[in-house]
């Protein structure tokens, strides 16, 4: 039985997330009906990231099996064909190793997050960024940034719904830049909490409004009381954009 792993790029904002669920469309419940109406074979897709509703993605990492094997360039043609109109795309197909898992396999992911900060709204980049009118200073976001980085307690910075076993993970890098009218955020780690990358962008903005200093952030980040994390950035600037094997 051939294990296939695809490289997958898509906007999210259309589905209520990867996860396959009864309250909205899915990335992993288009992905699976494609395969379905390729190969005629019912599927489980599991992704390297569980992205929620809005988040984007230009790297995710899944794989699927199959009892039939089918050239790799045939299936990600293929299933580019049955995902119509969906935007979703598959950049790449292989075949996998058997013990390979998309999830866990995986030593690090990376996310990426864009702030626009001027008067006007965005018109071809809507739903693309967070809009914000006014600016940001971006080097006290990263140096407020940088008190986070290294293992610690994130329960600050996560969701009331996060499912994982421990708040405990190891921050590798979190950079914020100017890039133009844009602020760019950078973080990676071997894995993410339930919203803790919006968790963190959100505080990280009222550093850069200058509402917070750039030690509020380790003083949050000690505190472990999700009441005292900034409000929640918008799932519409944050990608996937590549995982590590």
């Amino acid at each position: 039985m051939p294990r296939y792993r695809l490289i997958i790029e898509y906007d999210g904002g259309p589905f209520a997330g990867w996860q396959r669920q009864d309250n909205g469309p899915s990335i992993q419940g288009a992905l699976e009906q494609a395969i379905f109406k390729f190969a005629q074979e019912i599927s489980t897709v599991s992704g390297a990231g569980r992205t929620d509703a809005g988040v984007h993605a230009m790297a995710q990492v899944a794989h699927f099996d199959l009892a039939k094997e089918f050239p790799p360039d045939k299936v990600r043609d293929a299933l580019n064909h049955f995902l119509r109109p969906d935007p979703i795309a598959v950049i790449d197909a292989a075949i996998a190793a058997p013990d390979f898992h998309a999830r866990f396999s995986a030593l690090g992911r990376h996310y990426f997050y864009r702030i626009l900060c001027r008067r006007a709204p965005p018109a071809l980049e809507r739903g693309h960024v967070w809009h914000l009118v006014r600016d940001l200073d971006a080097e006290a976001m990263h140096a407020g940034a940088q008190n986070l980085i290294g293992q610690h307690d994130f329960t600050t910075f996560r969701s009331s719904e996060c499912q994982a076993k421990s708040p405990v993970k190891t921050l590798d890098k979190l950079e914020v830049r100017r890039a133009g009218d844009e602020i760019h955020i950078e973080a990676s780690a071997r894995s993410f909490l339930h919203n803790q990358v919006r968790s963190m962008v959100g505080s990280l903005k009222l550093v850069g409004e200058g509402k917070w200093q750039p030690l509020d952030m380790a003083r949050a980040l000690e505190a472990k009381d999700r009441a005292e994390c900034g409000p929640v950035a918008p799932p519409d600037g944050l990608y996937l954009v590549g995982v590590d094997y």
